[in-house]
Formats: C-alpha cells, sequence, structure tokens
C-alpha cells in the first residue's frame, strides 16, 4: 500500500462523487448513488478512478468518506426500532420540545413528531441536581425489573438520558452495564457521551438520534469494509463529521449522530482551502448539488461552527421546525434546492420549488427513468445551460423532450409555455438561494458586498453566477474539481475531534483551578480520540466557551488562547466577551454578571498549508469551442453563448460572458454581465463586467 494514494467519497441523495489523488494528480467521476446498497456505488465509482489513474484498488492508501445516510434515516425515519429510558416524570420531554411557536400566527401548527411513540419511553426513579450531585439513588434492581419488562418489545438500540447526566453520569453507566448483563447484544447511547450538554430537550432528542441510526449505520460500515476488503483494499477507513474534522470508523459507529452533516462539513473545508489558496479573509460558499444547496461563512479561512442545527425542518425550512441535534458542527443553512428538486403549483398559483427531490431513483424527467416531475435540471436544460449529450461525462444522457412535457404541464395553470415555465422555476430557486443566503448573513451581521463567493457541487456552477448578481457579490470563483468539491474537501480535513462539557459558571463566582482542570481533562479526553485516528502526527488544542449575561436565553461562542486555559482569568474571559459581544450586538449591557454555560476543546492534526500561487500570465482570449443557445434571465431572454472546453483553458485565458464552460462534471454559467479569466491553479474566476 502507498500512503500517498487517497481516496475521498461522497454520498449524496443523488450522485455519489469519487475523488482518487495519487500524488499531486487527482483523477475524479461522479455516479448515481444505489440507495439500497450505497456501498454499491462507492465500488463502481472506485473501479473508475483506479482505472484513470492506471491503479489497482489494492494500492489505496486510504480512505475518507462522508454520506448523507445517517441524515436521510432521520428524515425518513428508517430508522431502528428505538426506546428512550429517562429520568421518572420527563418521558414527554422529546415531544414538549421547548413549547415554543416556530409560526406565530399559523393557526394551525403542527410540530413534528418525536423520534419515538410515547409507548417506547420509559423511566426510572432517580435524580441527580444541577450540581451534579445524587439526590435520589438509582436502584440496580428496578433497572434490572425494566428491563425485563422491555425485552419482549424486541428493541434493537437504547437511548439513556437522565436529568444532568453531564455533570453526573453515575446512574446512566449503570443502566448500560445491567442492559449488558440482561440484554446482551442490543446497542445502548447514553446521553453523557453522545452530547454532555446542558439543555435536557436538545441532549434527549440527539442522543434518540444516536441510538435510532445506530444499528443502520454499524450495519452499512461494517458492510462496507468487507465489501472493499472482497476487492483487495485493505487500508484504514475514516469518516468525515459534521465538525469538520476526520474520526475513526469505530469512533463514527458509535456516535453516527456526528455524521448527519458530514457531506457537507467536506465542501466547506474545500471551500476554506481554496480561501486559503487565493489569500481570501471573507467567503461565502455555495454548494449545491441533486437534493440540497448548502451555504456558509467563511472568515480568516476558517468555516463558521455552532454546536446545535436541526434535522429535517418541515415548515418550508424555518428555523425550529425541524429536530435539533446538539453536536459541534460546521454552521452553515440547507435548502432543499438541488437538482432534482422537484417544482409544483400551489393554491396561490404559484411555482414552488423544494424540498421534495427527484434523488437518483427516478430523477428528473430528463434523465428518462420514470420520473414525470418537472426539477430544476429539467429547467437547466430547457434554459440552454446543460448539453443533453454530455452530461456527467457522457454517462447519463438527458432527454430534451422529457423535460420540455413536465414543464409544460407545470405551467400549464399559469398559461405558461415550457421556456417561460423554466424560466420561473430557475427564478424561484434561485431567488430562495439567494434570500437564505441574505438571512444567514443578517444574522451574522455580516455584509455580502464584501464577500466572494466560492461555488461547487454538481450544479452550483450552473445557477452561481445569477446568484452573484441577485446579491451584489462581485467575484466568484470555481475551483478545480468542484463538481465533487465535497470528496476533495474530505482530503483536505485534518483529524480532528471536540469534546463537550455542560458547567455552569458566573464570572462572579470564577474559580480559576476548577476551570484549568476542566479545560485540561476535555483537551485528554480529545486528544484519545485523535490519537485513534493518527497516532503519530502533532496535535494541537483549540479552546472555547459559551457566554451570556445572566438571564439571556442563548451563548455566543468565545475562543480562548492556550494561555487563557492554562492560566484562566475571571478579567480576561470578561474582556473577551465584551469585545465580541459588541462586534454581534453593537454595545455591552452594563451592570450585568456574565455566565459560562458550555466548555469545550478541538483536539485537530495540522491540516497541510495551501501552496502560494503563481501570478497569472497577460491576459489572452480563449478557444471557443461552438456556440449554444442560452437563457439570460436578467435579460428574460434567450442569447447566443460561446461554449469553452475547462480542460483546454491555461492561466491568463479570458472569456466574456454570456458563455459557458464545459467539463465532466458540471458546467460554468458566465451571465452577460460576468467575464472570466483561468488562474494558475486552474480556478475560474469570474467577475463583475465594468462598463
Amino acid at each position: 500500500m502507498q500512503k500517498h494514494i487517497r481516496l475521498g467519497v461522497d454520498i449524496g441523495g443523488t450522485f455519489t462523487d469519487v475523488v482518487l489523488e495519487v500524488g499531486r494528480a487527482q483523477h475524479s467521476t461522479k455516479v448515481l448513488t444505489t440507495h439500497t446498497a450505497p456501498e454499491d456505488a462507492i465500488i463502481y465509482g472506485m473501479h473508475q478512478v483506479c482505472a484513470k489513474a492506471g491503479i489497482n484498488p489494492a494500492q489505496i492508501g486510504q480512505i475518507i468518506h462522508g454520506t448523507t445516510l445517517a441524515t436521510n434515516a432521520l428524515i425518513e425515519r428508517r430508522g431502528a426500532k428505538t426506546a428512550l429510558i429517562t429520568t421518572e416524570g420527563f418521558r414527554d420531554v422529546i415531544e414538549m420540545r421547548t413549547e415554543s411557536r416556530f409560526e406565530q400566527y399559523d393557526l394551525n401548527l403542527q410540530l413534528p413528531e418525536p423520534l419515538l411513540p410515547r409507548q417506547h419511553r420509559f423511566t426510572l426513579p432517580e435524580r441527580v441536581d444541577a450540581q451534579g450531585n445524587v439526590l435520589i439513588p438509582l436502584d440496580r434492581a428496578a433497572v434490572a425489573e425494566l428491563a425485563d419488562h422491555i425485552a419482549p418489545y424486541g428493541f434493537d438500540s437504547i437511548a439513556v438520558g437522565l436529568i444532568h447526566a453531564y455533570l453526573n453520569d453515575v446512574h446512566e453507566r449503570m443502566i448500560r452495564d445491567v442492559l449488558a448483563e440482561k440484554l446482551p447484544g442490543i446497542m445502548v447511547s447514553l446521553s453523557s457521551e453522545v452530547s454532555p450538554q446542558m439543555r435536557e430537550y436538545e441532549r434527549f432528542n440527539t442522543t434518540v438520534a444516536n441510538a435510532y441510526i445506530k444499528p443502520l449505520m454499524k450495519s452499512y460500515l461494517g458492510r462496507l469494509r468487507e465489501r472493499l476488503a472482497d476487492e483487495g483494499t485493505m487500508c484504514p477507513i475514516f469518516l468525515m463529521h459534521s465538525g469538520g474534522g476526520i474520526i475513526s470508523l469505530e469512533s463514527a459507529a458509535d456516535f453516527p449522530v456526528r455524521l448527519v452533516e458530514s457531506g457537507p462539513a467536506g465542501g466547506a473545508v474545500f471551500a476554506a482551502d481554496i480561501a486559503a489558496r487565493h489569500g481570501l479573509d471573507k467567503v461565502l460558499s455555495f454548494d449545491m448539488g441533486g437534493t440540497t444547496a448548502k451555504i456558509c461563512l467563511i472568515k480568516n479561512q476558517t468555516p463558521k461552527t455552532a454546536r446545535v442545527f436541526e434535522v429535517a425542518r418541515t415548515y418550508r425550512f424555518k428555523k425550529g421546525s425541524g429536530m435539533p441535534i446538539s453536536i459541534p458542527v460546521i454552521d452553515m443553512v440547507e435548502i432543499g434546492a438541488g437538482g432534482g428538486s422537484l417544482a409544483h403549483v400551489d393554491t396561490m398559483r404559484q411555482i414552488r420549488v423544494g424540498p421534495e427531490s427527484a434523488g437518483s431513483e427516478p430523477g428528473p424527467a430528463c434523465y428518462g427513468r420514470g420520473g414525470d416531475r418537472p426539477a430544476v435540471t429539467d429547467a437547466d436544460l430547457t434554459l440552454g445551460k446543460l448539453d443533453p449529450d454530455n452530461f456527467a461525462g457522457g454517462s447519463i444522457r438527458l432527454h430534451a423532450d422529457a423535460s420540455e412535457t413536465a414543464l409544460t404541464t407545470l405551467g400549464a395553470p399559469l398559461d405558461m409555455d415550457a421556456l417561460t415555465a423554466a424560466y420561473g422555476l430557475a427564478e424561484v430557486v434561485d431567488e430562495n438561494m439567494a434570500n437564505a443566503a441574505r438571512v444567514h448573513a443578517v444574522e451574522n451581521g455580516e455584509d455580502l458586498a464584501d464577500y466572494t463567493m466560492i461555488a461547487f457541487g454538481g450544479a452550483a456552477p450552473l445557477h452561481a453566477g445569477r446568484l452573484c448578481e441577485k446579491l451584489g457579490i462581485n467575484r466568484l470563483l470555481v475551483p478545480t474539481g468542484a463538481g465533487v468539491g465535497s470528496a476533495i474537501g474530505f482530503l483536505r480535513a485534518p483529524f480532528s475531534f471536540e469534546a463537550t462539557r455542560s458547567v455552569y459558571m458566573k464570572l462572579s463566582d470564577f474559580a480559576p483551578d476548577v476551570v484549568e482542570t476542566l479545560l485540561a481533562d476535555l483537551a485528554t479526553e480529545a486528544t484519545g480520540f485523535v490519537r485513534t485516528c493518527d497516532a503519530a502526527a502533532p496535535i494541537q488544542a483549540e479552546y472555547k466557551v459559551y457566554m451570556r449575561y445572566t438571564g439571556q436565553g442563548w451563548e455566543i461562542p468565545i475562543s480562548l488562547s492556550v494561555d487563557d486555559a492554562r492560566d484562566p482569568d475571571a478579567a480576561r474571559f470578561q474582556a473577551l466577551f465584551e469585545a465580541d459581544y459588541t462586534t454581534l450586538f453593537g454595545r455591552t449591557v452594563a451592570g450585568m454578571d456574565i455566565e459560562i454555560t458550555v466548555w469545550a476543546v478541538n483536539a485537530t492534526t495540522e491540516a497541510a498549508k495551501p501552496a502560494v500561487l503563481p501570478n497569472t500570465p497577460d491576459a489572452s482570449d480563449a478557444t471557443v469551442v461552438g456556440w449554444r443557445d442560452l437563457f439570460d434571465p436578467a435579460l428574460g431572454a434567450m442569447t447566443q453563448a460561446f461554449v469553452v472546453t475547462r480542460a483546454s483553458l491555461t492561466a491568463g485565458q479570458t472569456i466574456t460572458g454570456p458563455a459557458l464552460i464545459t467539463e465532466d462534471e458540471t458546467t460554468i454559467v458566465i451571465p452577460a454581465s460576468r467575464s472570466a479569466i483561468a488562474r494558475p491553479d486552474g480556478t475560474i474566476d469570474i467577475t463583475e463586467v465594468t462598463s
């Protein structure tokens, strides 16, 4: 095996992207996702890229994998038969939620159903207080009696979430020990290990989600290892986690909830790497695939992170309408706007797009696989953005007649022909994405006019130019390998793991010795996880605390230096908090005490430093290989666009829109308002034409 041969694999809802790196050479492919056996698409794609590189699969030295399987299982409710064991009196926490209304004026508001029905939730008499002291001891005999009671149910997995277990896990560990004796073979997830943080609804829901998908993911990862071994690929397999780092296959099998946003996280890492190569400090990452679009803010070449996000939002993707998952995650907004997102006309006679997707089976109407409803890809084909004979490198032939039929049906209630319906569909989906980006920027106090967009994913380069027009963004970068950006991001990510713990402390009661010990323990825990992936690499620790004014409902993250962690000081913590609070909200609050609720340490190996780009040669005209009719939404009319192959572009060559730059995995649409130049690293740099 050769360590410099690495494989990155991203399973999406529509396509599975496979990237092989042999030294500095890169080979990639996109294959349709095989939902019944996802490992089949991986094997098929692996053989394709190995053939391109002229190597045998046995020569691969490392595989890094990200997947939407965990997310899809939660959205589609296809998890294992699961039970929850909790403290007496707290059986209904995951159903009561936080009792907040995410849509205040909807009188018919329906909250999402919890993952587990009430009859699958059980209680035990025990109690730990908010300081971690045992108020009501747990009787081992009561646990054994409960285990006997639930045995006939035939549960595959059990979540254990007790009140304040993040401070004292003795009762949760006792329950696991008894279940191991009484119900051998059953999978158990403890909240004190999965999400040791305050707020019982988020913690219980995260633990239930972990238990719910654990058998599925453990089975899949085991099958994948066996299939790869059958192909002679015996190398280590690692998984991308939602926080933007890599963990071992064993850790992923134990904590599969950390994989829920693994694919999008890889995309954000990819965009951050491109930002570093081009020296950009303010970047809007735009990742649009077959099923969803993801938007992420990247500042100082680092993606913004959070510790809670939502899965399966049910109310127009409104915040609060999904299942909260309390784990470290790259903060991004995700909407149902991918190439396979389906369109319909609602009761208000308006075109709506998503969140329902055609996926890979049957796919958009133009795939010719039985789909008859119009999708975004059908609109892109009708508008001239796609070549029906060269989609996905020619591996999938698109049927323009099927798209026209589906779009004609869509437009019929509105007296639109197929072209006008396609125009309307594309404008709706582009405005949905632009609006999501605006809201995300406002929520983070950012002005997108100062940002550069980096677009990747199979569908993003088709829509990014129009998105920049809508958002007032002047510069757009489409890097090499944009069609498989998330899979490339896996190969750029460091090994990392974030350990968190909730220990409530006011600055007025600041205890430096306690803080120093707590952060040291978290650093040891996080480093231990990373060591299971790479025993020799240097590891650095990044410290963070979540702080708020006393009485506030939510915290803001505050980064600490190594010196702050080793020699903690209340005045220093206060100064850091007030500086960040002022940046976000414009002012501080005088006379209010400050409190810390969550402590976190992220252990990570050092990521490879990107190479400095050479200067771009003097501009010259690109070689045009043809022309194609292309609809320009800004003009509302068909135009003639130049067609250029990306493979023929050399550094310094330019082209002014309207134009199309084609490659196997995507097509870059350059509107009439933009011009493009090829950079030395192969990135297409698109900027607004100045009059």
